[in-house]
């Protein structure tokens, strides 16, 4: 495949770059070589969202690979951002990966150490954890540069890879949170995705005394609760997730605990709104009910 499209910035790069509002939604791959689920999930966010994750192992947990199911999105339409985490690959690896979706048109990569394999489903697994995160994020600015890892020029052209990261705003610790912010931008981030937020108060600051210096947007994460178990269960098993007592209420008073939840989350995009320059939504195995919280929360198509 030509490098003729090596300066053509991805969807999701021109709108950050334009301070639109950025709305992205996460996606699993499937666990099986049927993609037919996640496609049609995929398809119902076509024109609402900027750009749609594909997660890598999330939980360490075995589904497709995350490339892969990046391609697959983008044949159908839909600007995929390819999660790439450093648990199961090598530096040798990674950069081969990387180059593979650079020539495969997956121009948005979120970069990330990966959840501990004793976490998923194959707890005796090898985690190779040979780079992390920001190590990843230095990697891909190499290979933008065309130059490996072994400070080697890459023959066949350099990459055009917009690279992202996690951020927790609700770390405990705050002095690391900042420092490990500050080393992700400094190493490439052009954009960051936030775990699931509660607490706006502590989204506000940290954007106020950590990210403002940066000028990198910073995306919410807006989690769709389905009921009073499933934020319980989140508070219990998430760390760093502490979902308030009422809103934890207002999911076990109401009629409809879905639609509840429905509600709750468009509120949240609301607030985000005036703090930040966008949100990433996660609405698992419910993927379809994301335009209808867009909706009520009063964002717009963005095509």
């Amino acid at each position: 495949m030509s490098n003729g499209c090596h300066s053509v910035p991805s969807l999701l790069q021109s709108a950050i770059a334009t301070h639109q509002f950025i709305i992205t939604a996460e996606v699993m791959p499937p666990k099986g070589g049927d993609p037919s689920h996640m496609i049609d999930m995929a398809k119902q966010l076509r024109g609402r969202v900027h750009g749609v994750n594909i997660t890598d192992g999330s939980r360490a947990v075995l589904r497709m690979s995350s490339l892969a199911s990046a391609v697959l999105l983008k044949q159908v339409g839909i600007e995929p951002i390819c999660q790439m985490a450093c648990r199961d690959r090598n530096r040798i690896a990674l950069q081969a990966d990387l180059m593979g979706a650079h020539a495969l048109g997956i121009r948005n990569v979120l970069a990330l150490t990966g959840d501990p394999v004793k976490a998923g489903d194959y707890p005796k697994a090898r985690g190779v954890f040979d780079l992390e995160s920001v190590r990843l994020l230095r990697t891909i600015a190499t290979l933008n540069q065309g130059i490996d890892l072994n400070d080697k020029k890459l023959p066949d052209g350099p990459l055009n890879i917009f690279a992202g990261a996690a951020v927790d705003p609700q770390s405990a610790s705050w002095s690391g949170l900042q420092t490990r912010f500050e080393r992700k931008v400094e190493a490439g981030a052009q954009f960051f995705q936030s775990q699931l937020i509660s607490d706006f108060d502590r989204l506000e600051k940290f954007i106020t005394q950590i990210a403002a210096p940066a000028q990198k947007p910073i995306l919410a994460g807006i989690f769709l609760l389905k009921s009073a178990k499933n934020a319980a269960f989140l508070n219990r098993n998430v760390p760093g997730v502490h979902i308030p007592d009422d809103i934890i209420n207002r999911l076990a008073n109401a009629e409809d605990p879905l639609q509840e939840g429905i509600t709750i989350a468009a509120e949240q995009i609301k607030l985000a709104k005036t703090l930040c320059q966008g949100v990433h939504i996660m609405a698992i195995r419910r993927e379809d009910l994301i335009p209808e919280i867009l909706d009520r929360a009063g964002v717009v198509r963005v095509d």
